[in-house]
């Protein structure tokens, strides 16, 4: 994997860039559907493709290590072949999925065990199996195994934490470095930086993960909780630490404006799970604001869910028609709110990276803030 720097807004931290996998070019900044179980939940390929112009996907190794497992996923080809995706997927490592297990695993230096939240048997997780883990699943970028630390943590176990995430970084890199892929084409490796929310420990694991010299870096352990404020003041000191010729990744944020923020102190590649869980939930994002599409007051507004965002379930469906699939809890629109939302984010990044190339990131960035946060 290599990343071209192309441009940096002249009046913040944003940059823009293209990262270049096995399987396509990623222009940055850049939002991931996230995929959990091989699925964009209701989402077709073709329309992540054509309607969302989705570049890249994530995939959960914790869940598709325990469905469909390695050996249905080794036997299709890996993780493309099996769900028909061409186009970049990045794995997260299961960590995050581990440690909500918090009644049922048992954090130890060779790794975690769990239980299975669907059977209840039991399972060991450690920095190698991981590896070997994504090598299976085959993903473009592999996340390295790490703890996320909850918000609020007291610093002394966020210390320790923050140590041993960096002892199993270490197996991490040995055991990709020691393996290969297992269907002809070259994966990365991405650390990630965690230490909560004090800044000297972020400081430690940035530098840290700086001297591994790999391809990506990614930022873990924010948006559980705490304050806005705090995660920018987090992601600022890291982004300034981490290598200005690698992308940076900030996992599972998060709101238009959140991303928007984290554009602006230099991050390049976001995933959430809002923009799909919150449209099964009714509610939508568009380009002047938020709507909640159950509400009365769309029951005959007869314009498109958004017309200014173009693409096809955007601008052909009702909003009334979309909140009558929902107080009739129809599948179908669950799914258009999907497919909405996800096109949302991709064209909100799109404009980012078009401003940013402008040299007018910073301005427009404001404006818009305000603008797709207003409640419709």
């Amino acid at each position: 994997m290599t990343f071209d720097l192309v441009a940096q807004d002249p009046q913040s931290k944003a940059r823009a860039g293209v990262v270049h996998t096995a399987h396509g070019a990623i222009q940055t900044p850049i939002f991931m559907p996230v995929g959990t179980a091989g699925t964009v939940k209701a989402v077709q390929q073709r329309d992540l493709k054509d309607d969302i112009k989705a570049q890249i996907i994530l995939g959960n190794t914790y869940h598709l290590y325990l469905r469909p497992g390695l050996d249905v996923l080794r036997q299709a080809g890996g993780l493309h072949k099996f769900n028909g995706w061409d186009r970049p997927i990045l794995t997260d490592s299961g960590g995050y999925q581990v440690y909500s297990l918090s009644g049922t695993r048992k954090i130890k230096e060779e790794g975690v065990k769990f239980r299975s939240h669907i059977d209840g048997s039991q399972h060991l997780f450690s920095p190698e199996g991981v590896m070997d883990i994504q090598r299976t699943i085959g993903a473009d970028i592999m996340m390295a195994f790490d703890e996320c630390t909850p918000w609020p943590c007291e610093y002394d176990y966020a210390a320790r934490s923050l140590d041993m995430t960096h002892r199993w970084l270490k197996r991490c890199i040995a055991r990709f470095d020691s393996t290969e892929g297992h269907y002809g084409y070259d994966q990365t490796l991405f650390p990630i930086v965690q230490g909560s929310t004090f800044k000297d420990l972020r400081i430690k694991s940035a530098e840290f993960v700086a001297e591994q010299q790999r391809e990506g870096n990614a930022i873990g352990g924010l948006s559980v909780g705490e304050p806005a404020d705090m995660m920018y003041e987090m992601t600022e000191l890291v982004c300034d630490i981490l290598p200005q010729d690698k992308p940076r990744y900030l996992m599972g944020v998060g709101t238009p404006a959140n991303i928007l923020e984290n554009i602006a102190l230099g991050v390049d590649m976001f995933d959430c799970v809002m923009p799909t869980r919150n449209a099964r939930n009714g509610m939508l994002f568009t380009t002047q604001g938020i709507l909640n599409i159950t509400n009365k007051k769309w029951a005959t507004d007869f314009e498109p869910i958004d017309r200014e965002l173009g693409g096809y379930v955007s601008t052909f469906y009702s909003r009334s028609y979309v909140r009558h699939l929902f107080q009739s809890q129809e599948m179908l629109g669950p799914q258009i709110a999907s497919i909405h939302n996800l096109s949302f984010y991709l064209w909100l990044v799109g404009q980012a990276r078009e401003q940013i190339l402008a040299g007018t990131f910073r301005e427009w960035k404001d404006k818009m803030v305000k603008q797709v946060m207003t409640r419709l």
